[in-house]
């Protein structure tokens, strides 16, 4: 069952951010170095970060990051596209890896992070976006323990800003469940792969030419195309509780706000149509 109030770890996690102090960035920096074991080898899993003006959100997310638990060596890539804020200052003070993407546009920042990545595993993480403990665990395993299984997907949930609170999320995010089972088994399951919440093996990805797409696609759902259409594997929805993701609402805005995403939803539902 999805949670109606944000877990308390969650919760401290997005309050942590109120005040950028140094001792918040150090502890980052030592988190980070941990989680990469210090660079001493090479990275299983890259995670990468595509990041337009997110100095408010930003730290909050590498810190829930680096705080996850994992036993394999994790590098974190965040690709500055143009921001015209803080957000690429904020990252090189807590010792982050991050690049500089001058051509503007999701597909172009996550393509120049796979393209630096290492790792035998990519993630895809935005950097408005708070993980649990057991996110890169969650998402790296059925990849690692199952050779058809080419890329993952997981379960998000919203957090509560402004005057929605999460009881309305939490309905909402019940018609989206609804969704993506209604695609995973009667329309197109690759469409869940949302860009902020799945993974898949950084070799194949360039085999199918990254996440490059035509016109009327989406690069996230595109790339799980591809991968699968090159014989890859299949997709892997991973349900675990302990790799829920909360994310800001700005998707929802992209609807046109919660009551006319809350119709599309229905809509897609039941009468099918695009993400």
């Amino acid at each position: 069952m999805r949670p109606i109030a944000m877990p308390a770890y969650i919760k401290q996690l997005w309050e942590a951010d109120s005040s950028r102090n140094n001792e918040y960035i150090a502890s980052i920096r030592q988190q980070y170095a941990a989680l990469s074991k210090g660079g001493a080898v090479e990275p299983e899993v890259s995670i990468v970060i595509p990041a337009y003006n997110e100095e408010a959100n930003i730290l909050r997310t590498l810190s829930s990051l680096c705080n996850n638990i994992t036993d394999r060596a994790v590098e974190i890539i965040v690709v500055n596209n143009n921001s015209k804020d803080n957000t690429e200052t904020l990252v090189n003070s807590s010792s982050v890896p991050c690049i500089l993407e001058a051509k503007q546009g999701i597909t172009n920042a996550r393509n120049a992070g796979l393209a630096k990545a290492r790792g035998k595993y990519i993630l895809n993480a935005d950097g408005d976006s708070i993980y649990p403990r057991h996110w890169i665990e969650e998402m790296v395993a059925p990849m690692a323990n199952n050779p058809d299984v080419a890329v993952t997907y997981g379960r998000f949930a919203f957090i509560p800003v402004g005057t929605t609170g999460r009881l309305t999320y939490f309905f909402y995010e019940y018609i989206g469940d609804a969704l993506r089972y209604r695609n995973k088994y009667f329309k197109e399951e690759a469409v869940n792969a949302y860009g902020f919440n799945s993974g898949f093996r950084r070799e194949q990805g360039l085999q199918v030419d990254g996440f490059n797409h035509p016109p009327e696609a989406n690069e996230d759902g595109w790339l799980a195309v591809k991968l699968r259409s090159a014989g890859f594997g299949k997709l892997f929805y991973v349900t675990d509780i302990k790799a829920l993701v909360w994310t800001t609402d700005r998707r929802i805005q992209i609807d046109g706000g919660l009551y006319k995403a809350t119709i599309r939803r229905i809509k897609r539902v039941f009468f099918g149509g695009p993400r």
